[in-house]
């Protein structure tokens, strides 16, 4: 049955080859959009989606692969790259003499209109990357091939409780799982291979003005995910689920609440 998306304006996504030392590279570029005004009534088209192409296997990112993430320049496992995040790359096959004869190996055209503003994810070959709405998609990174897109349709009312437009920053893989939170504070667990739904759970009242457009963290077997919307007035807090089932391990306020409800913490107490 025929989806109905809004037409794409722009291709989001560029993939570049360059030969050098006799070997081909590609290499992944994220180009952002120009971000469009909050609306609605953005065209639409009938789009009938083509059978994936069969996912590769997942490799299973852990800890330790993470740990020591320096050993796999070619991999981009984890938001900034590292624990650290510094985003520092250091391969080193593109430089100053040979960037001039990058060139265009695919594109891939996104479903919307509005901001990019994700890193993408790419493990062993395969790039997770997110759009705006937190749509999520999966494809490889050396051909260019759709293997699964996931929307979790985020009622479109929520964007009036955003500040800054509707973006989503990034997913985080884990042993098989993709997780991302969508902004209307569900968080997410797919499978990796097949972008099914593992688990999901609302992180917060969807009625309030919290939002999430930030990219999970995981470590060890805890996702750990927080959210905005101290613009409107709501008390933020980082929470930390696990990996397996989505339960809810651990909850830290930013902010103190009403004194009168008493305190979580004595460092809240102190705030």
């Amino acid at each position: 049955m025929p989806r109905i998306l809004p037409l794409a304006s722009l291709i989001a996504l560029l993939a570049t080859t360059l030969t050098a030392c006799d070997k081909q590279i590609t290499v992944v570029i994220s180009q952002p959009e120009t971000p469009a005004a909050v609306t609605d009534e953005a065209p639409v088209i009938a789009v009938v989606e083509e059978a994936p192409v069969a996912a590769p296997p997942v490799a299973q990112v852990n800890a330790e692969r993470l740990i020591a993430a320096d050993k796999e320049p070619g991999n981009w496992m984890s938001y900034g790259r590292t624990y650290s995040e510094q985003r520092y790359s250091p391969l080193q096959q593109i430089t100053a003499d040979n960037v001039a004869d990058l060139g265009l190996d695919w594109s891939f055209e996104l479903e919307t209109e509005r901001g990019i503003e994700a890193t993408s994810i790419v493990v062993d070959g395969i790039m997770y990357m997110s759009s705006s709405w937190s749509v999520v998609h999966a494809m490889d990174a050396r051909t260019g091939d759709h293997l699964w897109t996931f929307d979790p349709m985020v009622p479109k009312e929520k964007a009036k409780h955003t500040c800054c437009d509707v973006v989503n920053r990034g997913v985080a893989v884990w042993e098989g799982q993709v997780f991302f939170g969508a902004l209307d504070g569900r968080l997410f667990a797919l499978d990796a291979a097949t972008g099914n739904v593992n688990w999901e759970v609302a992180t917060f009242d969807p009625k309030l003005s919290h939002t999430i457009t930030g990219a999970p963290r995981v470590v060890k077997d805890k996702v750990l995910i927080g959210n905005g919307g101290a613009e409107f007035g709501v008390r933020g807090f980082i929470s930390a689920y696990n990996v397996s089932d989505g339960s809810l391990a651990w909850r830290f306020y930013t902010v103190p609440g009403n004194p009168e409800l008493g305190f979580e913490s004595d460092a809240l107490k102190m705030a």
